[in-house]
């Protein structure tokens, strides 16, 4: 069983073009507020908005970060996106191979 009390967390996010994830994911990493993102896709997304079932494609973005660091990681998301309300997720990490653990830990270590 993992330790789900070692810092560290995944935010997920998604855009409607690949520009703006490309644009998300460096500025999350150069600001150190991301050790690492993916970016997934496209992917299809089928959710409700303002009443109505939409599918559009999409951009996922799977970003590494510290639990300290979500409010930035979501301020920068929303003062960056498109969005009216971005999608904003952070998923704890429990269970991490040590060599990653400390990868991450490195790089995401105040500059």
């Amino acid at each position: 069983m993992g330790d789900a009390s070692n810092g560290f967390q995944l935010v997920l996010t998604t855009t409607d073009s690949e520009a703006l994830a490309e644009r998300l994911a460096h500025e999350l990493v150069e600001r150190g507020l991301a050790a690492c993102v993916n970016v997934v896709g496209p992917v299809q997304s089928v959710y409700r908005w303002e009443g109505e079932v939409v599918r559009s494609e999409e951009r996922l973005l799977l970003a590494k970060t510290r639990v300290d660091r979500f409010q930035q990681v979501a301020s920068l998301i929303r003062e960056l996106h498109t969005y009216d309300v971005p999608e904003v997720l952070a998923i704890s990490l429990a269970d991490v191979e040590p060599h990653y653990l400390g990868w991450l830990a490195e790089s995401l270590r105040e500059r």
